[in-house]
């Protein structure tokens, strides 16, 4: 018994070249000059916020999950900065001890950041082990933004 199939339809799904190679350039802008933070990033048609950041994998039991969900919120309060901006206050406290033997200073320094926002459009666009400092996952998130505002 012969069984001939036939498939008249056959299509396939198209990964969004545009996206990927969105990601590549961004990628090859972090390997040729690492930086962590946030930067904006403008091309052909589209303003683009990204946040880069990099977490070390062991302080979190390795744990995936655990640690993209510490970088998601990390780089939407470093976007929520750059977007409502910040308060920061800092106070100096120099406390000196003399004693017969010797005299001992010690420096204190509390610094306080006040920041207030919400961003919910930041989109993970890739994760990948730092090419400089292998103990490093770098996680890469972008949003689009309007400059005109």
């Amino acid at each position: 018994m012969a069984v001939i199939l036939s498939c008249p339809g056959l299509y396939s799904q198209n990964y969004n070249r545009e996206k990927q190679s969105w990601v590549n350039y961004v990628i090859r802008m972090y390997n040729n000059a690492p930086f962590e933070g946030v930067k904006v990033v403008d091309d052909a048609t589209s303003h683009n916020l990204i946040v880069v950041l990099s977490l070390i994998p062991s302080k979190y039991g390795g744990n995936e999950s655990t640690m993209s969900r510490v970088a998601a919120v990390k780089a939407q309060s470093q976007a929520s900065r750059y977007f409502s901006g910040s308060d920061v206050t800092a106070d100096i406290i120099i406390k000196t001890t003399e004693s017969e033997e010797d005299t001992t200073t010690e420096v204190i320094e509390t610094i306080k950041e006040h920041s207030a926002g919400l961003v919910k459009a930041l989109e993970l666009l890739t994760n990948f082990k730092s090419e400089k400092d292998a103990d490093r996952r770098v996680f890469i998130f972008s949003t689009p933004i309007d400059k005109s505002k």
